[in-house]
């Protein structure tokens, strides 16, 4: 339901763009967004689109990480400049009918990604 491509590694200051194709039904979920799950930590939610296009983000990727949904194309994008090497994990779309996007309420994972930043 949720094929992402994108990612990779890249040196700390760099940039890289995810993106996450869903099928038709899938994309008009309520919420859409992208988590990130680091070795030894718990997945968590950085960035979520609504249906409306209203975005937010984690405190740790305000301001260098841009969500994005491309209509035409079911698509759902994650633009990240300026990359850190805590940025470091595994990088998940993620979709819910719930009002709400956290690990509780996803309906539909993607595959992951991983991102790799060295310093």
């Amino acid at each position: 339901q949720l094929v992402q491509s994108g990612g990779g590694s890249v040196q700390a200051g760099g940039s890289l763009r995810l993106s996450c194709v869903a099928s038709g039904d899938v994309f008009g979920s309520t919420v859409m967004g992208w988590f990130r799950q680091a070795p030894g930590k718990e997945r968590e939610g950085i960035a979520s689109i609504e249906r409306d296009g209203t975005t937010s983000y984690a405190d740790s990727v305000k301001g260098r990480f841009t969500i994005s949904k491309d209509n035409a194309k079911n698509t759902l994008h994650l633009q990240m400049d300026s990359l850190k090497p805590e940025d470091t994990a595994m990088y998940y779309c993620a979709s819910t009918w719930e009002r709400y996007i956290h690990t509780g309420t996803v309906n539909y994972w993607g595959q992951g990604t991983q991102v790799t930043v060295s310093s």
